[in-house]
């Protein structure tokens, strides 16, 4: 059996002078303030809104917003989870809280604020377009920002309009009232080159949503 000398102290490293093999820790993640984080999303939704997502670069708002393009790749990583961040970023349902104590004046308020956020929403929705179909950060982003949470305002309305004795429940149409409402907003550019404002959208409202409930 072969014997191994033991080290000898007087050459072994020294602890408080060797030099550290360890794993070198991993840079720390800039700090960015909220109030430039609402700046740059500001800045990539508004350049979404003008130019489309195709032609959206990280570098394009970095220098929009005078800052280093690293500090964007560094938060965000990719151009699809930023945009995604700043969909997400401080939404509101703008039909939540809508009460007048009859559907039909409900949903006629609804109309009013479908129309009125509907010049921010519907261009930069269409915008969005195909890179929503085929990306599930956008697509889940837009779902659960802008889409989700004005259906269920609007159907919290409808309940109460049904529990109130207003409209039958299981009435057919009930399940299409948010297709025809949130649906006409998307539609009508296309259709007329014009956006569906709240005055369309409280015409269209009276000519076809109530009667197609019975309110009218």
């Amino acid at each position: 059996m072969t014997h191994h000398p033991a080290p000898d102290p007087a050459t072994a490293p020294d602890p408080a002078t060797a030099p550290d093999l360890a794993p070198a820790a991993a840079p720390a993640r800039s700090k960015i303030s909220s109030e430039r984080e609402r700046e740059f999303f500001a800045a990539v939704l508004d350049e979404v809104r003008t130019h489309g997502y195709e032609a959206v670069t990280m570098e394009g708002v970095a220098a929009r917003t005078r800052c280093g393009k690293s500090t964007l790749y560094r938060r965000w990583r990719t151009k699809a989870r930023f945009v995604a961040a700043a969909v997400r970023a401080d939404r509101q349902p703008r039909c939540a809280g809508i009460d007048t104590g009859s559907l039909a004046g409900d949903l006629r308020l609804v109309a009013a604020a479908a129309g009125a956020w509907s010049d921010q929403d519907t261009p930069l929705l269409q915008a969005l377009g195909y890179a929503v179909m085929t990306d599930s950060d956008l697509r889940d982003a837009v779902r659960e920002t802008v889409v989700a949470p004005e259906v269920a305002a609007l159907e919290a309305v409808l309940r109460r309009g049904v529990e109130r004795g207003e409209v039958p429940e299981g009435h057919p149409a009930l399940e299409f009232v948010p297709s025809m409402i949130f649906g006409v907003t998307r539609i009508r550019p296309l259709v007329s080159g014009r956006p569906a404002d709240a005055d369309y959208l409280t015409r269209y409202v009276e000519a076809v949503v109530l009667p197609a409930l019975g309110l009218a």
